[in-house]
């Protein structure tokens, strides 16, 4: 009986069509996501409402000053405190 993979009693380059297949597939799916679902919420990996500040926000520069020494613990706590009455560090505006 002749198959689909027998090619002179061997699988043949048919074996590899299938593994590739999936492989794409695999790909596919994986971009889709990456462009769809997990943008905005930086990946899977990355808990939602994550109360970090990241980016250029003035509370991730306040914490990279304090960080690298430029400000002190006192004035840090002041700054923290006048950004917390303007921007708040929840969207919903509970502390």
């Amino acid at each position: 009986m002749q198959t689909l993979a027998d090619w002179n009693g061997g699988p043949g380059p048919w074996i590899l069509f299938f593994p590739l297949i999936w492989a794409a597939v695999v790909i596919g799916v994986v971009n889709v996501l990456r462009r769809t679902a997990w943008r905005g919420r930086g990946g899977p990996w990355r808990a939602m409402g994550d109360p970090r500040p990241s980016g250029d926000s003035p509370l991730a520069v306040l914490g990279r000053r304090f960080a690298s020494g430029e400000i002190d613990e006192d004035e840090y706590w002041r700054r923290l405190s006048v950004l917390d009455e303007q921007f708040g560090r929840t969207k919903g505006g509970a502390a």
